[in-house]
């Protein structure tokens, strides 16, 4: 790899703050371009980057650059199909973040463009760099709880009204379904945790909660996705998203490729913000309270006979540590860089990345077909191949 890493961001804003990250000069990482299509982000990046950086509203002027080596892609997600495969095109190297892409066919044109190619591309599934989960996955790896049966995840998404509702999020057209958008993390998860991909799903769901709102922002408008405690209880919520039809409520079982039987249930307007994951195996389980770091969070072990111990026989605790999402962010980026000068194995993986996706439409398909059974595709071989060297 050449002695300065370039790197540009497509969607300077929002999200796309991640890709500072990766800004370390010293080392030979630089942050040198970025395209948004809002003003606001072009005039940060510049400020925070020097005004020699390029900033443009149309991220082909981006890529067109021959001097800038690897882009992060963290535009919307109905964006990322477009957006990676004309920087795979482009030549460059990929960070993409989760979820691949918003369908099981857009996933693979993406890994089938980055094979051809022989391509970096890397999946932002960050949670695979949660100090929680890490622990998680070495307890389980090293057989504290024999050979694993079942997963299952909770998710109480407090923060859903604000944050999934009042934008793009809520519509099916822009990211399918929240089991798709908000759960490729967790799909994602158990897959790890697991070791297996889902091979079969079914689910159901509804719209419960806040198709009851009427008030909502004009078509034209930007919706406020922003927290607020004020918003409270959910049927209070204003200005939401004048299009509203992915479910708030959803339940997902499946059967992994490997017989692992795992549950998926996510709710949108639960008061408080809880994501629990529980492993069993045929010698124990293990259970997380809390996932960044501090000290409410802990992951306890249960492995000996007994009646009901709600400490576990074995507790983990995590101390608090710098960085967003609880120092997943900067770990996650360092493995980009690292992958972009040295290659070799990460922990995320496109593959998975595309499982994720798939397992998350077709628990939407089944939802709304009756909770009718529905099977994953499996990823083309030479696809699989290529991306587990």
């Amino acid at each position: 790899m050449r002695d300065e890493i370039r790197i540009g961001v497509i969607g300077a804003g929002g999200r796309g703050g991640l890709a500072g990250l990766a800004h370390n000069p010293e080392q030979g990482a630089r942050l040198v371009a970025g395209a948004d299509i809002r003003e606001e982000p072009l005039v940060r990046f510049r400020e925070k980057y020097g005004n020699d950086a390029f900033v443009t509203k149309d991220y082909r002027e981006l890529l067109a650059r021959k001097d800038i080596h690897a882009v992060f892609v963290t535009t919307p997600d109905y964006l990322h199909e477009e957006h990676a495969l004309a920087a795979l095109a482009a030549g460059k190297s990929v960070y993409l973040e989760k979820p691949m892409t918003i369908s099981i066919e857009g996933c693979d044109r993406v890994l089938r463009s980055a094979y051809e190619r022989k391509a970096k591309l890397y999946l932002g599934h960050n949670m695979r760099h949660f100090p929680v989960i890490r622990k998680m996955k070495e307890l389980i790896d090293s057989g504290a709880i024999g050979q694993v049966k079942s997963g299952w995840c909770r998710h109480f998404v407090s923060y859903g009204g604000d944050a999934y509702f009042k934008d793009w999020h809520a519509e099916r057209k822009n990211a399918t379904s929240l089991l798709l958008q908000k759960g490729a993390h967790d799909i994602d998860i158990l897959h790890w945790l697991c070791g297996s991909y889902t091979r079969r799903v079914t689910a159901m769901g509804n719209l419960t909660v806040y198709n009851q709102i009427t008030d909502r922002h004009a078509p034209d408008e930007r919706g406020n996705a922003g927290w607020s405690d004020s918003n409270w209880p959910p049927l209070s919520q204003k200005q939401l998203n004048p299009i509203i039809d992915v479910e708030d409520l959803s339940l997902m079982l499946m059967e992994l490729q490997n017989g692992v039987l795992c549950s998926y249930q996510q709710c949108h307007y639960a008061p408080d913000a809880w994501r629990n994951y529980t492993i069993i195996g045929t010698e124990g389980r293990v259970e997380n309270f809390g996932d960044v770091p501090g000290e409410k969070t802990v992951v306890r072990l249960w492995n000996r006979r007994s009646g009901y111990t709600p400490e576990g026989d074995q507790q983990f605790l995590f101390p608090d540590e710098g960085g967003s999402h609880g120092g997943a962010d900067p770990r996650i980026v360092a493995e980009f860089v690292r992958f972009l000068r040295e290659g070799g194995k990460t922990d995320t993986s496109p593959v998975a990345g595309r499982y994720a996706v798939a397992a998350g439409c077709q628990a939407a398909a089944s939802l709304r077909d009756h909770s009718r059974p529905m099977d994953v595709a499996p990823v083309p071989a030479d696809l699989q191949a290529y991306f587990d060297k």
